[in-house]
């Protein structure tokens, strides 16, 4: 009798376990659970037998399969930063939502020099460039931009060439 309710009661773990969604991370990490609802940046699920929501970023996972249905949902593809070379694969995150689930590696800063030939557009470009390599020498796929601001050093002669400097801060991320 003992053998036959223990079956049963294996058979019923398994049915309640086959029917939990499986999220699949960049990371390599598998989590059990049953997803809520993915939104713009986020999904969100609940833990197996668990009522408290969690919440991770759509940048840490790769799929989710579903449990009910067995259908499987791409949601971002793994990006790749083995070295600076790779910058131009590095993400640049804006919202706070965007990075939960990823692992903070170090701050970060890129700026044009304070004498420079650019114009205000392109020493954008070139201090987030910067950024992007910082992030990348560590191996770092995203950034969490916490500083963005152009300091103009014209006065009164106008906009013109290597009178404005940019420097942008942030912390870089890893799955």
């Amino acid at each position: 009798m003992k053998i036959k309710l223990s079956f049963l009661l294996s058979c019923v773990i398994f049915i309640a376990n086959a029917q939990s969604d499986r999220i699949f991370k960049h990371n390599g990490e598998v989590v059990e659970g049953n997803v809520v609802r993915v939104a713009e940046y986020t999904v969100v699920f609940k833990y197996l037998n668990e009522d408290a929501e969690q919440t991770i970023s759509k940048y840490a996972v790769g799929q989710i399969e579903y449990g009910k249905s067995k259908r499987k949902e791409q949601i971002t593809d793994k990006i790749i930063v083995n070295s600076e070379a790779d910058w131009d694969n590095v993400v640049i995150l804006e919202d706070k939502s965007q990075i939960s689930g990823l692992k903070k590696v170090d701050e970060i800063r890129g700026k044009t020099s304070f004498i420079n030939y650019h114009t205000a557009a392109t020493g954008d470009k070139k201090a987030s460039m910067k950024l992007k390599k910082a992030a990348a020498e560590m191996g770092c796929q995203f950034i969490y931009m916490t500083a963005d601001k152009e300091t103009n050093y014209t006065g009164a002669q106008g906009k013109q060439f290597g009178g404005t400097q940019a420097v942008k801060k942030g912390v870089a991320y890893k799955y």
